[in-house]
């Protein structure tokens, strides 16, 4: 039971289950998970969705052509004598020539960051453009945007109650480790011993 790591391990487990089971114990209000929830807004906030269709551009295919004919395929989108499928006024491509209601982690796996970051800026109803991706250029047509919103507490209350309980279990575990620590003196030894003093040092400056 002194120098056993085994042993050590599973009496530090069931410390930290004792604390944690401790807290577990305690069932929050509805008005302290309502102040969780305003003070953690973002953390349970909804992203920003967006609907939009994509030419794709390729730089391979049109090379230093690519800004022109890409101006001249806006012109030809704006003014309806594009295809009636908008894609085939553009390259081939694998990246998806629409999407629904993506989030912004969604649209920057499918289309990267620099893309992304354009979008929010792009007209509701027109297209425009072009955007630049780490794939080439897009002419993107934003059909719908829905800004995201931090639900109600009812709505997602269970969220709220496990990551209420998760905060409670962290302060309950470091405070029982504070106090197990101020009933001890810990000394360090060896090389380490030093690193520690100039702490101490600092700390008196």
């Amino acid at each position: 039971d002194q120098d056993d790591t085994v042993v050590r391990r599973r009496l530090r487990q069931k410390m930290e289950f004792i604390s944690e089971s401790v807290a577990d114990a305690v069932e929050p209000s509805d008005a302290q998970l309502q102040e969780f929830l305003a003070g953690n807004a973002l953390k349970f906030a909804t992203s920003d969705r967006v609907s939009l269709q994509q030419v794709f551009l390729s730089p391979d295919r049109r090379g230093d052509a690519l800004r022109a004919d890409a101006a001249k395929v806006l012109l030809a989108l704006q003014s309806a004598q594009a295809p009636t499928d908008p894609a085939a006024a553009g390259d081939p491509t694998l990246l998806p020539p629409a999407v629904a209601l993506a989030s912004v982690p969604d649209l920057e796996a499918a289309f990267g960051p620099s893309f992304t970051q354009r979008v929010p800026a792009l007209p509701v109803g027109q297209w425009s453009g072009p955007v630049e991706s780490e794939f080439g250029l897009h002419l993107v047509r934003v059909d719908e945007r829905i800004a995201g919103t931090t639900p109600s507490l009812e709505d997602i209350r269970p969220t709220v109650l496990r990551e209420w309980q998760a905060r409670q279990r962290e302060q309950q575990s470091q405070a029982a480790l504070a106090a197990l620590r101020d009933k001890y003196d810990v000394q360090v030894e060896g090389p380490a011993a030093r690193l520690f003093a100039d702490e101490d040092d600092n700390d008196g400056a």
